[in-house]
């Protein structure tokens, strides 16, 4: 289970996304509407940068306005990103060791998807926790 790659968890995946000009608000709604946690950020089909909600938050209590703010301005840009090729577990251990909850899928400068923690099933995450566990006590 450990070796389910990220090609097959986001093999159906329609990835929001948005250019760089829309607003955060835009991208609030579309992701309340779409029941995601982040949006990437394209310009002319190439991935420029990624909103979540931490990025919301940041722009709130920075108090921009969400209908004016554009998520140039708000994104994280040049987000990490990893490769279709890569495990879950490889994805897992990225995300936990940058300390983010979303992680593009990237494939020569083509979006294949995005996962986020919660694609992953509990195998995976206790051989994290596992792994994690053993180096603390190498260390």
């Amino acid at each position: 289970m450990t070796q389910r790659s990220l090609a097959f968890i986001v093999r159906n995946q329609d990835p929001l996304t948005l250019p760089p000009d829309a607003t955060v608000q835009q991208a609030c709604r579309q992701m309340w509407e779409r029941r995601v946690g982040a949006v990437l950020v394209t310009d002319a089909g190439k991935l420029v940068g990624i909103f979540t909600g931490r990025d919301a938050v940041r722009a709130l209590a920075g108090g921009q306005l969400p209908a004016e703010t554009r998520l140039a301005t708000a994104m994280t840009a040049a987000p990490d990103t990893i490769g279709p090729g890569a495990t879950a577990i490889d994805a897992l251990r990225r995300m936990s060791d940058a300390g983010f909850r979303h992680l593009p899928i990237v494939d020569g400068g083509r979006i294949v998807g995005i996962v986020s923690r919660g694609d992953f099933k509990g195998v995976e995450l206790g051989r994290l926790e596992d792994e994690t566990s053993l180096w603390e006590r190498i260390a």
